[in-house]
């Protein structure tokens, strides 16, 4: 199996550059890895693929990624295989937008650091997230329905949303929204980024009012995967063919079972877990790691 490295520089202070290279191929001539082609530029000065001979050791990667680090430069190791995903499937809080939109909820009832701290320890990995759900939207009873309006006016797209849905539905890629949030929220952000599917949880009213009940099915990191898998078999694809994007310990189990499961300044769990994480730059790396060059991009 073929693999590329993919560097992609977050700062124009600290361009992959001559140096930035010959850095990268001392490092990987401690595995007797060597390029397998000539450097593919899919954005002048600021991302680059290397072809490699073999796939570096977790150390040997450890190693690149310190360097990189030091550049504020992010790096992705892919196998070339259909690298180009035709699923995409990406969390949103945290991850398509800036900020927990449960939480902002919170804020505006003036409850928020006690929600904030149940959301912090959930998507941790610290409490299960069918109780740590339950027990946030339990404090927002009797609150006004309207909350969910304002915080949704208050929602900002992270950098570079836009561009990679648009992008990849451009590539012909399907494209699906999943969050253990509300799809209140869900259905907004689906249509203001282009993505085709969407999928969150339903929080009961009552005249106007949160009763603080969660209706059933909550969907949690298994529905996550189940929402995948459904898409796979309807696109008749294999996991290899997919992505995966998100921050959080609910995110972990459909990043693990994509092709390509990415992080997205994501919390320490994912880091530990997954080989790719987008650590410094914007959504758009994600579509330099499938290989796509910036001049294919679809801008926000």
């Amino acid at each position: 199996m073929s693999y590329v490295l993919t560097l992609v520089s977050s700062r124009e202070e600290f361009p992959v550059n001559d140096t930035t290279l010959a850095r990268i191929e001392e490092i990987l001539s401690q595995e007797q890895i060597s390029l397998t082609c000539a450097p593919i530029w899919l954005s002048p000065n600021k991302a680059i693929d290397l072809g490699l001979s073999e796939k570096p050791s977790d150390s040997l990667m450890k190693t690149i990624r310190n360097y990189c680090e030091t550049l504020e430069m992010d790096s992705f190791i892919i196998t070339i295989d259909r690298r180009v995903k035709k699923l995409l499937l990406a969390d949103m809080d945290s991850t398509i937008v800036s900020g927990e939109t449960l939480d902002d909820v919170a804020d505006l009832a003036g409850i928020g650091e006690e929600v904030k701290e149940i959301t912090k320890r959930a998507m941790a990995g610290e409490i299960d997230f069918h109780s740590a759900l339950r027990a946030r939207v339990a404090l927002l009873k009797g609150q006004k329905e309207t909350l969910f309006e304002q915080a949704l006016e208050e929602t900002k797209l992270n950098l570079g949303a836009q561009t990679l849905i648009r992008t990849l539905k451009a590539q012909g890629t399907k494209t699906v929204l999943v969050s253990g949030g509300f799809t209140y929220f869900t259905r907004a952000i689906a249509e203001k980024c282009g993505f085709m599917h969407h999928y969150g949880n339903m929080i009961e009213v009552e005249h106007g009012e949160f009763t603080g009940n969660v209706l059933e099915p909550i969907q949690d990191k298994f529905s996550k995967v189940e929402h995948l898998q459904a898409h796979l078999n309807q696109n008749k694809l294999k996991p290899e063919q997919a992505a995966a994007i998100g921050d959080g310990a609910n995110d972990l189990e459909m990043l693990k079972h994509a092709g390509l499961g990415m992080g997205y300044k994501a919390k320490q769990i994912v880091k530990d877990s997954v080989d790719n994480c987008i650590i410094f730059g914007d959504l758009t790396c994600m579509l330099f790691a499938m290989g796509i060059h910036e001049a294919n991009f679809v801008q926000d």
